[in-house]
């Protein structure tokens, strides 16, 4: 059975995921004036959404059919995580005019936001069907690599940057940056175990 969530159409998902963004950016600025935290949170409400849409997938394969709801909504929710990232990427434009970063940082993260809306546009069905399905494949799971890998960075430096209290902020969305990719992995692994033992018993 869906779960109730499964009513929400794509565009339901990306626009509550964008309000919601700006509603965490709202809160955090009426109630810190701690400087950086709505770059945070909207950061993490993002990564949220970005690492279900991107694990559903690898956990149904692996846990069986408790996540399938989840996996068939996987591109949703990819496009919601692209939708809130909208407002995170609108502070750090803010952030960067007031307090410009090394061309090497804006390059590594840069290009973690081209691979998103890259993704994002290569999702619509009349774009991504014209693809050749490797292709497609391949775009897909470099792309996503290279945004674990962005959000892992972020993640894995703040705690060094801000304290050992701060670091127990960070660790829940640290210890998601790094079963993402091995979630993944331990999927593409029994797919592959899978296809050679249907091969062997079709043979046999």
């Amino acid at each position: 059975m869906m779960g109730a969530w499964q009513r929400f159409t794509t565009r339901d998902l990306m626009a509550g995921s964008f309000c919601i963004g700006v509603a965490i950016f709202i809160l955090s600025r009426t109630l810190t004036t701690v400087p950086g935290v709505d770059l945070g949170a909207t950061a993490r409400w993002s990564f949220v959404l970005f690492w279900l849409g991107t694990t559903g997938g690898a956990m149904a394969r692996l846990f069986g059919p408790t996540f399938d709801d989840l996996a068939r909504r996987g591109r949703d929710l990819s496009l919601a995580y692209a939708a809130a990232q909208l407002v995170h990427l609108a502070i750090v434009v803010r952030v960067l005019y007031k307090t410009p970063r090394p061309a090497s940082e804006l390059l590594f993260f840069g290009t973690a936001v081209f691979w998103t809306y890259l993704l994002a546009g290569l999702s619509v069905k009349k774009l991504s069907n014209r693809l050749n399905p490797t292709v497609w494949r391949i775009l897909r799971t470099v792309g996503v690599e290279y945004i674990a890998l962005a959000f892992l960075f972020d993640f894995g430096r703040k705690p060094l940057d801000d304290g050992f209290f701060k670091a127990l902020y960070y660790v829940p969305f640290l210890t998601l940056a790094i079963a993402a990719p091995l979630l993944r992995l331990a999927a593409f692994v029994k797919r592959t175990i899978d296809k050679r033992r249907t091969m062997v018993g079709s043979t046999t």
